[in-house]
């Protein structure tokens, strides 16, 4: 028996993205040959990668409850949670030099320009009192996370900071001057809000959260009355206020274009709280 040469019309097929690579695999979609480092698994054989993008492009991808990329892991609120727990040891191992860096007053803020203060109160707490700093990271790590899922991670973020602002911009208007609050219960009540309106929508049994809701405007003003501790009210209702207006407008979004609808009542809010800024400093200024 021997071996015949092969005729020279038998050519042997070389990948079409590597042409000095021999190979006798195709592509199952467009039959265009392609090398181990270009075949790419396929329900049948392989495919090549641009066949595979395409086909990725015709896939409709999976989205949250309400438009928001799919949440497997809360990283938002993990970071929310380390950020105030760095902050909170920051301010022990400095004496609270930092809470005072990062603590929102009218003064600094409009007199200095340090208008910063008005975000970075929400992520320092006072020293003194470690139930303050132990409920606001309990009540952010008992929602937050059913938020984080709802929304998704990037309009999540952007709800919690402008909850936040809503309650330092309520502060600024309405505070006297002396003032100083720190804390991230303006953000907290934002989420009470947010998870008030997302159990409507989804029509949930919302009596529990509504009850906790009341309970804490109830200790709002009856504490500081009562004894003299100083709770901000501003802040509390400023970040309630925020959360339920923005969460509304998130939640009730057309379907079609609804990504736009929801970036747009975002921007809109911001840009709200940015000219009740403007025009309250300049007010105070002149």
């Amino acid at each position: 028996m021997t071996s015949q040469p092969p005729s020279p019309q038998e050519t042997v097929p070389t990948c079409y993205r590597h042409p000095g690579r021999e190979t006798w695999v195709r592509c199952q979609r467009c039959e265009r040959p392609i090398c181990p480092d270009c075949m790419r698994d396929a329900a049948v054989g392989f495919q090549c990668p641009e066949c595979v993008a395409e086909g990725n492009r015709t896939v409709r991808q999976a989205r949250s409850t309400f438009g928001g990329g799919v949440v497997t892991t809360p990283y938002v609120t993990y970071t929310i949670l380390g950020l105030i727990g760095l902050v909170f040891a920051g301010q022990l191992l400095t004496d609270n030099r930092l809470g005072s860096a990062l603590m929102m007053n009218t003064v600094y803020v409009v007199g200095e320009g340090e208008y910063y203060r008005m975000i970075t109160s929400a992520f320092a707490h006072s020293t003194t009192m470690i139930f303050h700093v132990l409920f606001n990271a309990w009540a952010i790590w008992a929602i937050a996370p059913y938020l984080e899922r709802a929304f998704g991670h990037v309009r999540f973020a952007a709800l919690y900071l402008l909850c936040a602002l809503g309650g330092s911009v309520m502060s600024l208007w309405f505070d006297d001057l002396r003032t100083a609050t720190v804390g991230a219960s303006g953000a907290v009540f934002g989420l009470f809000a947010a998870i008030f309106i997302v159990g409507r929508r989804l029509k949930l049994d919302v009596r529990g959260i509504a009850t906790v809701i009341v309970l804490n405007l109830v200790i709002t003003f009856v504490v500081p009355a009562v004894t003299g501790f100083g709770i901000s009210w501003t802040a509390h209702v400023g970040g309630l206020v925020t959360g339920a207006v923005l969460t509304t407008a998130l939640v009730y979004a057309p379907r079609k274009h609804r990504a736009l609808y929801q970036a747009l009542a975002l921007l809109g809010g911001f840009a709200i709280m940015v000219a009740l800024t403007v025009i309250r400093a300049t007010s105070l200024l002149s």
